[in-house]
């Protein structure tokens, strides 16, 4: 059923009297995990039914908030650092978990961006007439309540919580714990600016140990979904001791293959910022594959490339013909995600040849071909079991802020209902609405009826949250 507007407002001003989730009415002691869970199933649903200008509001009041918070941040950043690199975290962890004035000017940027992006709840996905004033039609609706459990990169709390508040859900959030410092300040000044503009207290959650995780597992009458982000290993961890769904997000390895027919300027340029423009992330190049044609030609002028931006290379032995600099490539390295200025290098005799290693040892995540023909960079996108298949074009595209998205909470490499970088309408599933004028099942099961299905245009239905 639509309520109008106003009416809309008022059962969400009830609702929350109700649970006592407004400023005014907050809890003075500490809550335990079932209790962070039950206010966020709480909040889930009045968020469900907020109106757009609501939620883009509270988008425009965290990204003020955060900035004004930014020194606080940024000191609590700072003591994570420090204490995450005496007791020894990998640089490329520390790289991930640094987050200073450029990365929140970058963050800014998200979320004024998401603010633009018009709102998925409510699209109206297919209309079709079941029978003459009997009307169905396809809707998106938020999932709920979304559990997060993520690394050490402070920003992804502000991108996950900050899709979850605009296609509708609750969201509770685990980082890694050489952020915590970080992420209690983040993760305050976000809740508390979006309930000042109107979100029920209770929509963003935080989790800050082990024990909270184990425990959420259980409560599949309270989350509605669970993505977490780590290694194949984690995330089957988490798929084995849950009955709750989950949205996996493993390993990045990422392939960029150069065909024979690749231009070699284009192969350099693009396997260079695949390698090297961030190396710390999942969608970096871990792996480059060669034709053999174009090895000869092309593949010590890249190595040169790459070795000038400090990439150690291993490579298989036909590559280390070539390049004998490089160090040798081991089994292992086929499906090592080093996220690191590392990168092994195979040779292949076919295109074919590069599909079956990319499906044998990559993660599904990202992978690209470098051709100037267009019959075999379909091949290639038919035949590639990956998540986002790209032709003549860096592998770091493959994200959610630079597919117009807005931000990602992650990129998923399941087979589910979004695959690839999941934003907004990953977040969201559909509900089917049937509009009657008293018809009965009865009428077309003695004849008296019949059933048109037919197709109806999804224009000219209004019932976008944009409309209430």
């Amino acid at each position: 059923m639509i309520f109008p507007r106003n009416q809309t407002i008022n059962i969400f001003a009830a609702a929350a009297r109700e649970y006592r989730i407004f400023p005014g009415c907050p809890r003075t002691e500490p809550m335990n995990t079932r209790q962070i869970a039950e206010q966020a199933e709480q909040a889930s649903k009045l968020s469900a039914a907020l109106p757009s200008e609501t939620k883009n509001r509270a988008l425009r009041e965290i990204s003020a908030a955060l900035k004004a918070a930014r020194e606080e941040i940024f000191r609590a950043n700072r003591r994570d650092l420090e204490r995450s690199e005496a007791e020894g975290l990998a640089p490329p962890l520390l790289k991930r978990l640094k987050f200073q004035e450029e990365k929140l000017d970058e963050t800014l940027k998200g979320l004024d961006a998401l603010v633009d992006i018009p709102d998925p709840v409510g699209e109206v996905l297919a209309s079709r007439e079941l029978a003459p004033g009997l009307e169905l039609h396809k809707l998106r609706c938020p999932i709920g309540v979304i559990a997060m459990i993520f690394e050490s990169r402070p920003d992804a709390a502000v991108q996950i919580a900050s899709l979850g508040l605009k296609s509708g859900n609750a969201v509770l959030l685990k980082g890694g714990s050489e952020a915590r410092e970080t992420l209690e300040v983040l993760n305050r000044v976000m809740h508390d600016a979006a309930v000042s503009a109107g979100l029920p207290r209770g929509w963003l959650g935080q989790l800050t140990s082990r024990e909270d995780v184990t425990q959420l597992l259980d409560m599949d009458e309270l989350v509605d979904l669970i993505i977490p982000r780590g290694s194949n290993e984690f995330v089957r961890h988490i798929m084995d001791n849950s009955s709750i769904p989950v949205m996996g997000h493993a390993d990045g390895i990422c392939h960029v293959y150069v065909d024979a027919q690749a231009d070699p300027r284009m192969a350099e340029s693009v396997c260079v910022d695949s390698k090297t423009q961030y190396v710390a992330v999942c969608n970096a190049m871990e792996t480059l594959l060669i034709h053999k044609d174009a090895a000869r030609r092309m593949l010590p002028d890249i190595c040169r490339a790459l070795q000038e931006k400090n990439v150690e290379l291993r490579g298989c032995s036909a590559a280390r013909e070539l390049v004998p600099e490089m160090k040798e490539a081991v089994e292992e390295d086929w499906s090592s995600e080093y996220l690191d200025y590392i990168l092994s290098i195979k040779i292949v005799d076919s295109l074919e040849q590069a599909v079956e290693h990319i499906n044998a040892y990559g993660s599904g995540h990202t992978d690209s071909i470098i051709t100037g023909d267009s019959a075999a960079a379909l091949q290639f996108m038919n035949s590639v079991d990956t998540a986002s298949a790209l032709w003549n074009c860096s592998t770091r595209f493959a994200d959610g802020f630079r597919y117009g998205l807005g931000a990602e909470v992650g990129i998923s490499t399941n087979k589910i209902h979004a695959r690839g970088p999941v934003g907004m309408e990953g977040l969201t599933i559909y509900q089917w609405r049937l509009f009657g004028q008293g018809q009965i099942v009865e009428d077309f099961a003695s004849g008296k009826s019949s059933f048109t299905h037919k197709p109806l245009s999804t224009e000219r239905y209004g019932f976008s949250q944009n409309e209430r």
